[in-house]
């Protein structure tokens, strides 16, 4: 393309022009394939995302007045990759990585990708995130809120992100933390957010070891 560039264009202004339309052009196609390549990167590597994401809240919302565990144990609904806890609520997120070519899309209030429905991955976690909320709120003597939301890793989604499905807000990493702060489902102060978060700690363990409780 920076070839036929150079010469349609050095052909019908100047050579000079040519060069400065095949540099542009060149640019922007490696900026177009370099993204493409850096959001399969985690498809290509098998793994999920849950890593990236947290080096990502942690360098944003965690600086923001918010805390972040990571890899807790929601008895019998499996593993939250992260819950984030700040002023403007709980989230419960949970990372899917797709091949690039994966069209996740929203119908009605469906989810599909690829033209399937998700209905095993999205009842997975509402339960997963229903069911933390009811041991953090039974743990801090008050009740707590969680919200599902799912962090895209490649695959292709609509134009306009974050898109929700099935109660679930979906959207790449930094668009959903964008979309965390500036739609909170709660009100929250600081003291609020540090008691969730030690509620949250002795509810949901790591490895299926629990807290003990404060004398």
């Amino acid at each position: 393309m920076a070839g036929a560039a150079l010469l349609l264009c050095g052909a019908l202004v100047n050579a000079v022009f040519g060069i400065v339309a095949a540099v542009l052009v060149a640019a922007v196609d490696s900026l177009v394939h370099w993204r493409i390549y850096s959001t399969s990167s985690v498809w290509r590597r098998g793994l999920r995302g849950d890593e990236r994401m947290a080096r990502l809240l942690r360098l944003t919302l965690e600086r923001r007045g918010h805390r972040v565990l990571l890899a807790r144990t929601v008895p019998e609904h499996g593993s939250a990759d992260q819950l984030v806890i700040g002023p403007g609520g709980v989230w419960l997120v949970h990372n899917e990585a797709w091949q690039p070519d994966a069209e996740l899309s929203r119908h009605g209030d469906k989810l599909f990708i690829d033209g399937r429905t998700q209905t095993k991955l999205v009842r997975s976690l509402t339960a997963r995130a229903e069911a933390a909320a009811a041991l953090i709120s039974e743990r801090a003597g008050t009740r707590v809120e969680v919200t599902p939301v799912l962090a895209v890793h490649g695959g292709r989604l609509p134009r306009r992100t974050p898109f929700t499905a099935d109660g679930i807000t979906f959207a790449q990493p930094f668009r959903l933390i964008r979309w965390m702060r500036r739609n909170p489902t709660a009100e929250l102060s600081a003291d609020d957010v540090e008691s969730i978060a030690r509620a949250a700690v002795h509810a949901l363990p790591i490895g299926g070891r629990t807290m003990p409780t404060a004398a």
